[in-house]
């Protein structure tokens, strides 16, 4: 059975090992969660296709305005430690304002199939990755136009796994190179292909490089998430399976984030020099995000009671399954934010404007967490709620634009004409 964030599901293969070479989260089962907010239809229909010169613009025509809300977090301050590879003091970023605002400002495509991990080209354009159907999909931000450029080969999609995080190299303009993360029969993995547009649709996608194997896969918490930090190394957030014990085992992939270099290798700097480790004691991390002074922030599933937000330090032990929200446990580092399960399954963040933004899945929400560094300045705001369903990943577009991808038709939503799609947002 899929885990349905109370009681755990059966996990897969536990392999220790990292040998280079349908989301982890706690959804709900097909149709038992699908209630939407009314009028959805109605709003879908008046959004209007934007192009990619409105990804940027500030003032676009309202659809389906903001309601804000509060989740179950008090404000705190995280315990002082070592930041994140790259981070800075200098240059201090203004505290976000307590209260934001969300503006749907149009829509770059539907129709799309179990969308999970979104990157960014060069010039606009974006590549989407089907969990289900094992492909990525090119979509054209000026006519949005979706066209498959190829299939990854040994995706084995089932339960919460199959295609899931992509990312384009940090050099991506002279090496073409696109990093998916994603489920096999043996185990998750990460490859890389070059995408060469010269050929012809569908067959875009040269053979995989795999990088990094033996991630532990299962019908839960695949993780899923990667992305190139500001210091041009490889990041990925991993789930436990259903398997508790092994977030807390070093020498496991499972309920880890793990940094690398973009051939897979262990990173200078790193808790331990021969690991790809970089933290540890995780459920299920989907979401992954810098801020503007290079602090990495990351997502997470809890079970019975909290999601959470959580700032990532090197060598931290985040607690699961031994504590869960702010336990205050000694030996584990306490989230930033939690939210009641019910109201959150975070899945992708991004930061833009001071905040960061999270989607929730069984909360099918839009969730803004406002900062003055790492610290929390207010409650979290919830937006959009029920309008558009299950939403799972967030893009930030630079400046105050952000795109967010739904997740309707990953076989646990209710989805209706046009599912899934991905909407520009303005926010503050």
């Amino acid at each position: 059975m899929w885990d349905d964030g109370r009681i755990n599901g059966p996990g897969g293969a536990g392999g220790a090992g990292g040998v280079r070479g349908r989301s982890g989260q706690r959804e709900r089962l097909p149709g038992r969660y699908g209630v939407r907010g009314a009028g959805r239809r109605n709003r879908l229909a008046a959004l209007a296709l934007v192009g990619c010169g409105a990804l940027l613009a500030a003032g676009c025509s309202s659809s389906g305005g903001a309601r804000a809300g509060t989740g179950g977090s008090p404000p705190g301050s995280p315990p002082a430690g070592s930041a994140s590879p790259g981070s800075s003091a200098s240059a201090r970023t203004p505290a976000a304002p307590a209260k934001g605002a969300v503006t749907v400002s149009g829509e770059i495509a539907k129709g799309l199939e179990s969308p999970w991990g979104v990157a960014a080209l060069p010039g606009g354009d974006l590549l989407v990755a089907s969990r289900d159907k094992g492909t990525i999909s090119r979509v054209r931000t000026d006519t949005g136009a979706v066209t498959p450029i190829g299939e990854v080969p040994g995706v084995a999609p089932g339960g919460e796994g199959g295609l899931l995080g992509l990312a384009v190299s940090p050099t991506f303009a002279t090496d073409r190179l696109v990093y998916a993360y994603f489920t096999t029969e043996s185990d998750n993995r990460i490859a890389r292909m070059r995408y060469e547009e010269q050929r012809a649709p569908g067959q875009q996608l040269g053979a995989p490089d795999t990088v990094f194997r033996g991630i532990p896969k299962g019908v839960i918490h695949n993780g899923g998430r990667i992305a190139f930090g500001p210091d041009k190394m490889l990041y990925a957030g991993t789930g436990e399976t259903g398997e508790t014990g092994l977030a807390q085992d070093k020498k496991s992939l499972g309920g880890k984030i793990l940094r690398m270099t973009p051939d897979g290798e262990p990173v200078h700097g790193n808790p331990e020099a021969d690991s790809v480790v970089y933290s540890y004691g995780h459920r299920n991390v989907q979401g992954l995000a810098w801020d503007k002074d290079k602090r990495l922030w990351a997502a997470e599933f809890g079970q019975n009671t909290w999601d959470e937000l959580n700032l990532i330090e090197p060598g931290v032990n985040y607690g699961w399954p031994e504590a869960e929200g702010k336990a205050s446990k000694p030996g584990f580092r306490d989230p930033v934010a939690v939210w009641r399960t019910d109201e959150a399954s975070p899945s992708g963040i991004a930061w833009a404007q001071g905040s960061i933004w999270m989607a929730g899945l069984k909360g099918q929400r839009l969730w803004r967490i406002p900062l003055d560094g790492a610290v929390p300045v207010a409650e979290p705001e919830a937006f959009l709620e029920g309008k558009y369903g299950r939403l799972r990943t967030v893009v930030p577009l630079g400046g105050d634009g952000l795109l967010l991808v739904t997740s309707e038709t990953d076989g646990r939503g209710s989805p209706e004409t046009g599912d899934d799609r991905i909407l520009t947002l303005k926010v503050r």
